[in-house]
C-alpha cells in the first residue's frame, strides 16, 4: 500500500482508507438528489424506495441553518444548486444564464471526491454558457454553441454550485430566479433527467454496516475506475470489514489536520485538482468535508483550539483579532462559521448568526483599524463583533476564504490565534 495512506492503518483498515470517499459520494448522491421531477413526477411510487432523478438541479432558496443536517460543515454564506450528473447513457449540457457581477461556481467532484472542473465567475466568467460534459467512452461531436467541454473520469459526477446571497429576501430572490433558468439538457436540447436506484438510505450519516459497504462500494467501482494500482485488495472479507469501518471512521474525525499553520490553524484540503495517491488525507475530507472544493476556488482553514493548543470550548470565551493591515486576502469574500464538534453542524442561537465575515451588517472594527471577533456562548453585548459558540460544547471554526490571493495559496499569510479571554 501507498505510504500515504497512514502509518498505522493495515490490511482492511487501509482499504477502507482508500474507499472510503467513494462510499460517501455514493451516500451524498442518495441523499442530494429528489423523488420528484417538476414534469414527470416522482421516480418511484413507493415512499420507501432509493429510486432517484439524476441529471436534474435541485435549488435551495434559503441559507442553511442548524435544522439542516444532511451536510456536515456547511457554509452559511452561499445558497447550492445540486445535482447528480449520469454520464452512462450519453453527455449532459450544462445551459447557466448571465449572472450579472454575482460570485457563483459549480464545482465539478468526481466520484472519488476530487475537484476536476469547474464553471463560474472565477474560471469562465458570469455570461450565458452552455458546457459539455461527457464520460470516458464518449467520442462524439461537440456542437458548435457549446461554451466549453469537460471530460469527467467516471460516469458519476456531483455538480454542486454555490450562489453568493446577502440576505434571505430580496436578493435570494434574484438568485431563484437565476437558479430557475439553470438546466440539464442532451445535446439535442431535450430533458436530461433520468432516474438511478441510489442502493441506499442517505439521510444515515452514521457508520455504515460492512455488507451496505461491500455492496455500495463494488456497485460504484464499476461506474467510477479508481487510478492504476488503488483498490487491488477490494473486496475484503466481510468480518475484517465489520471490524474496520467503526475505528477508521472515529479515526478520521479525530486524527491532527494536515497542512498546520500555527496558533492553533491547519488547512485540511490544499487540493487543486486531484488528491492523487493522498488516500488518508481524501478520506478525512470526504468523512469531515466533503464537497470541498480546490484551494484556487476556496480555501477553509480550520481551528479546534486556542493559541495554548486547548480544545476550544463553549464553557470559555475567547476572541480572534486581526491587526490593522494584516486582514484576510480574497478576490471574492470571506467568512468565519462556528460549529459543534460533536455532530459537524451549525449551532443554534438567539441571534441566528452561524457564520461572520466581510459581508455581515454592522461589522465593527477598532480605532486603530483592527478586527477582532468574539467567540462564545453568553451575548457580550452591544458594538461586539459576536459569533456565537454552544454552551459547555466544544467547538470549532472554519474560515472561508473565497478566490483567496497568493498570500493564502502559498501558504504565506499569518494567521492569528484564537486567544482565551
Amino acid at each position: 500500500m501507498n505510504s500515504k495512506i497512514d502509518p498505522l492503518s493495515h490490511g482492511c483498515d487501509a482499504v477502507v482508507i482508500q474507499t472510503l470517499p467513494l462510499f460517501e459520494m455514493m451516500r451524498m448522491r442518495a441523499a442530494t438528489t429528489a423523488r420528484r421531477h417538476p414534469v414527470l413526477g416522482f421516480a418511484a411510487p413507493d415512499a420507501a424506495s432509493a429510486v432517484r432523478w439524476v441529471n436534474q438541479f435541485t435549488h435551495t432558496h434559503r441559507r442553511l441553518g442548524p435544522d439542516d443536517k444532511e451536510v456536515v460543515s456547511p457554509n452559511n454564506d452561499t445558497v447550492y444548486s445540486n445535482a447528480w450528473l449520469d454520464l452512462s447513457e450519453g453527455p449532459v449540457v450544462i445551459e447557466s444564464p448571465e449572472m450579472g457581477d454575482r460570485y457563483w461556481t459549480l464545482g465539478l467532484l468526481d466520484a472519488w471526491t476530487n475537484p476536476f472542473a469547474y464553471v463560474g465567475r472565477r474560471t469562465t466568467g458570469n455570461r450565458p454558457q452552455r458546457t459539455l460534459v461527457h464520460g470516458p467512452a464518449w467520442r462524439g461531436v461537440v456542437p458548435s454553441d457549446v461554451t466549453q467541454t469537460i471530460a469527467a473520469p467516471g460516469d458519476d459526477v456531483w455538480l454542486i454550485g454555490r450562489h453568493l446571497v446577502e440576505d434571505d429576501g430580496d436578493d435570494a430572490a434574484r438568485v431563484r430566479e437565476t437558479q430557475a433558468r439553470m438546466r440539464l439538457v442532451r445535446l439535442n436540447g431535450s430533458d436530461a433527467a433520468m432516474r438511478v436506484d441510489t442502493w441506499m438510505d442517505g439521510r444515515d450519516a452514521g457508520i455504515p454496516p460492512a455488507d451496505l459497504y461491500l455492496s455500495i462500494v463494488s456497485a460504484a467501482l464499476q461506474r467510477n475506475p479508481p487510478m492504476a494500482r488503488e483498490c487491488q485488495a477490494w473486496p475484503p472479507a466481510a468480518a475484517a470489514l465489520e471490524a474496520s469501518l467503526p475505528a477508521v471512521y472515529d479515526r478520521l474525525r479525530t486524527s491532527n489536520q494536515p497542512h498546520d499553520l500555527g496558533g492553533g490553524w491547519a488547512i485540511p484540503v490544499m487540493v487543486k485538482t486531484h488528491w492523487d495517491d493522498d488516500y488518508l488525507t481524501r478520506a478525512r475530507i470526504a468523512r469531515n468535508f466533503i464537497g470541498a472544493l480546490g484551494v484556487e476556488e476556496a480555501m477553509y482553514p480550520t481551528a479546534e483550539v486556542d493559541a495554548r493548543g486547548a480544545p476550544l470550548d463553549g464553557s470559555q470565551r475567547y476572541e480572534l483579532r486581526f491587526a490593522p493591515g494584516k486582514g484576510l486576502k480574497v478576490g471574492a469574500f470571506w467568512s468565519l462559521t462556528m460549529y459543534r464538534r460533536s455532530d459537524c453542524l451549525f449551532v443554534a442561537n438567539p441571534i441566528h448568526r452561524y457564520s461572520i465575515g466581510d459581508r455581515t451588517p454592522g461589522l465593527h472594527h477598532d480605532a486603530d483599524g483592527s478586527l477582532a471577533l468574539r467567540l462564545q456562548a453568553d451575548d457580550p453585548g452591544p458594538g461586539v463583533n459576536w459569533l456565537p459558540a454552544p454552551k459547555g460544547e466544544l467547538f470549532y471554526v472554519v474560515l472561508r476564504l473565497y478566490q483567496p490571493h497568493a498570500d493564502h495559496l502559498e501558504l504565506r499569510y499569518d494567521y492569528p490565534p484564537i486567544q482565551p479571554i
